[in-house]
């Protein structure tokens, strides 16, 4: 099926019926791609005919200055600093990197002040926080690089910046839990790649990439793609019972109809779909699957170490923040429960007497 949204430069053909994908930018030559936008064939030629079309454009482009943005940014990308990270983190920089150098390229470094780069770079991003957060991210690494080079600079401009706010992604409740579990029954895809998000506590980056060699005994093994962090995981019961039912068709655990393997892209855009079918709210995203589990393990007492053991977390704050919401939850319901209780027992001294007591304690009755 046609993804709503294809990737940027995409354009489909339809011919008797049939849609042919297409590769081009602006009015420039058009390349054939695969029909399957969610295939690793897509994957690899659409990066191709990408990589193709940038390297045509840096011919193009006249002999950078230096001392500008543009220059900067060409002397990261040669540094080991750039050449060294993997490649999904090159992917994700490349959107921000190009609209640095395509908007902002001329600046030169010397003239960058706090004040410009608010209003000048990220200015135009003020109702977009997260494309504003990210591109300030960029913008400093770039900037950090030049730091201490002869052309580059003395000092971080953008340094009094603020981070701005940007909505956090929540974490499901049980009751949105329970509806997605309705709509998607055991035996089906979307319930699978659930329960393994919600049982492992992994990113959707390495849920998609999950083999069933990764399984062995009562443990799966995943090696984070972010973190490159090493784990080997308990099988929860109950996402035992869904493996149990799944047909092993393919390497990967989430083959797409097709029998390949899933794009982290495509997946995302697979799990959407899966959740709106649910009748879920926007605000349940595949990766709130992740604070879900973190939020159950504190839910049942496992320490901020056992929490860290689970999610791969780094550091020791990112995992207490899951107990300390736990805490704040049983210390807040223990704290009403006793005041509840001192107040039951205040009212139970203070009861008033039935008037036939009343009337006993002041002599007897005229009657």
């Amino acid at each position: 099926m046609m993804p709503r949204k294809l990737p940027p430069h995409v354009e489909p053909n339809r011919v008797k019926g049939k849609v042919y994908l297409y590769f081009r930018r602006g009015k420039g030559a058009r390349t054939r791609l695969p029909d399957d936008v969610s295939s690793e064939e897509f994957k690899e030629a659409y990066a191709a005919a990408l990589a193709g079309d940038v390297a045509a454009k840096k011919e193009k482009r006249p002999g950078l200055v230096e001392g500008t943005i543009a220059f900067a940014i060409a002397s990261y990308m040669r540094s080991s600093a750039y050449t060294e990270i993997r490649d999904s983190s090159k992917k994700g920089y490349a959107t921000r990197i190009e609209i640095l150098r395509t908007k902002h390229g001329h600046r030169t470094l010397s003239g960058l002040t706090q004040e410009r780069i608010e209003q000048k770079i990220l200015a135009p991003y003020h109702d977009r926080p997260g494309q504003r957060l990210s591109l300030l991210k960029m913008l400093r690494i770039i900037i950090k690089h030049c730091i201490g080079k002869p052309w580059g600079l003395k000092f971080d401009p953008s340094k009094g910046i603020k981070r701005p706010k940007t909505k956090e992604i929540r974490a499901w409740t049980d009751g949105e839990i329970e509806r997605f579990e309705k709509r998607w029954p055991i035996g089906t895809q979307q319930r699978l790649a659930f329960a393994l998000t919600l049982f492992t506590g992994q990113r959707r980056s390495d849920v998609h990439r999950m083999t069933w060699t990764d399984i062995s005994g009562s443990t799966i093994s995943v090696t984070q793609q972010k973190t490159e962090a090493k784990l080997r995981i308990a099988l929860h019961d109950d996402l035992r019972g869904v493996l149990a039912v799944t047909p092993r068709q393919h390497a990967v655990i989430l083959p797409t109809a097709y029998g390949a393997g899933r794009t982290v892209d495509g997946y995302s855009r697979w799990m959407r779909d899966a959740i709106t079918a649910a009748g879920l709210p926007l605000e349940c995203q595949p990766h709130g699957l992740r604070k879900a589990a973190g939020r159950r393990l504190a839910d049942v007492g496992c320490s901020a170490h056992e929490i860290m053991s689970v999610l791969g977390l780094k550091t020791l704050a990112e995992a207490e923040r899951y107990t300390r919401e736990a805490d704040q939850n049983r210390l807040s319901i223990s704290a009403i429960t006793k005041l509840q209780g001192q107040k039951a027992n205040k009212d139970t001294q203070t009861a008033p007497a039935e008037f036939g007591e009343i009337a006993n304690k002041k002599g007897k009755s005229e009657c």
